[in-house]
């Protein structure tokens, strides 16, 4: 029953409690996101392990951003790992750049908008120029999209927005900060539901807390793909 719109962020310590995690969540579930924060704690073996022997899709979420020809050198090497999502900064550069690096794989560069964990003082305290949060998203990812990014990551609350880009068109909409009805928001501080963020736009949701640290992750991730397909 699994259905790939839905995307499991694999957030936890290591490789090994990350491939436990699958292990319960079985065929629910195709399609899992690694993060940053595992990179060292066997990250990209996992990713390999996944893609190869299980079978499923992975979105490899590293936000890169540096001077183009790092960037450029970075993608090339993580795109050998056959992934299917990648995150780079949205920095036109930087997606141009990630872009080439991509040249010849199946690798989707992802351009990050404004992160789902950031509001407006957020953003005023990292001296971002004035206006309202959406209107910043929206313009972050047209300029993504004409600098050549296959999607953006943005928060449910700007999918409809960006979907309604001119520059739109059929490229991918992720959308992180996804938290089914009653569970808690975490970090997240722009959020919706799975059902309204697919409504709204959005391609691909990413849920990742409220599935693994839920008492029965089975069970939640079943919830969740019942609100998709409802």
């Amino acid at each position: 029953m699994s259905d790939d719109r839905l995307i499991v962020a694999l957030d936890l310590p290591n490789a090994l409690q990350a491939l436990k995690l699958t292990e319960v969540l079985g065929n629910d579930v195709s399609f899992y996101k690694i993060g940053l924060g595992m990179l060292t704690g066997g990250g990209l073996a996992l990713a390999n392990e996944l893609k190869q022997e299980h079978g499923k899709r992975i979105f490899l979420d590293m936000k890169l951003f540096d001077i183009g020809a790092t960037v450029e050198s970075a993608v090339r090497g993580l795109a050998q790992f056959d992934l299917d999502f990648l995150t780079v900064h949205g920095d036109p550069h930087v997606v141009r750049a990630a872009k080439q690096g991509a040249a010849g794989s199946q690798t989707k560069i992802l351009a990050v908008t404004i992160l789902t964990s950031l509001d407006r003082a957020d953003l005023d305290a990292s001296l971002i120029r004035a206006g309202d949060i959406p209107d910043l998203v929206a313009e972050r990812a047209a300029r993504a999209f004409e600098a050549g990014a296959d999607g953006v990551i943005a928060s449910p609350q700007e999918a409809a927005m960006i979907r309604a880009l001119p520059q739109a068109g059929d490229r991918l909409i992720v959308t992180p900060g996804v938290r089914p009805a009653g569970a808690a928001l975490g970090d997240q501080k722009r959020v919706a539901t799975p059902a309204q963020a697919v409504a709204d736009g959005a391609d691909h949701i990413v849920v990742g807390r409220p599935v693994w640290s839920a008492a029965d992750p089975r069970a939640a991730t079943r919830a969740i793909l019942d609100e998709l397909n409802g």
